[in-house]
């Protein structure tokens, strides 16, 4: 099954550091380069956008099968969360790994996302929590900050 797990550009790990330590990004979404040997950067948050934004490239996350047909694809996401604890205690920081592997994306794209997983993570260090999301509604706000605050968010 080896030949299915794909390499972390080390792009990738430099990317996740801008985000964690300067704080120069809100997110990044990683993905399986076209020969699914190695995992890239897809995109990174931009000045003002939101998780609205963050949001909308996932779902229209898209991955080019061997036969060349375009269908939705899974992503890797890492996302700096902060927010507001409800007990008025201050606000808190949490970076969140995000699998998403939508139902409706081609098996063979998710099966090389599945198996690539762990390299990526063990290449981030400090993600404070994980998600798994296969369908929007797992990716809305509301639901991922509860996950995220384990129910402590404002």
């Amino acid at each position: 099954m080896d030949g299915c797990r794909a390499t972390v550009n080390q792009e990738c790990i430099t990317a996740y550091n801008d985000l964690k330590l300067s704080k120069k990004y809100k997110y990044v979404i990683y993905k399986l380069s076209d020969d699914n040997k190695e995992i890239v950067i897809d995109s990174t948050s931009a000045d003002g956008s939101d998780y609205d934004d963050f949001r909308e490239k996932l779902i229209n996350a898209k991955t080019k099968s061997k036969t060349g047909a375009v269908g939705k694809g899974p992503r890797y996401a890492v996302y700096d969360f902060e927010y507001q604890l409800s007990s008025g205690e201050g606000t808190r920081n949490k970076i969140t790994f995000i699998a998403w592997s939508p139902d409706d994306a081609g098996i063979m794209a998710k099966m090389v996302y599945a198996a690539s997983k762990e390299a990526l993570k063990r290449s981030l260090p400090g993600i404070a929590a994980e998600l798994q999301a296969n369908d929007p509604d797992d990716i809305e706000y509301e639901t991922v900050i509860k996950t995220v605050s384990k129910g402590t968010a404002a």
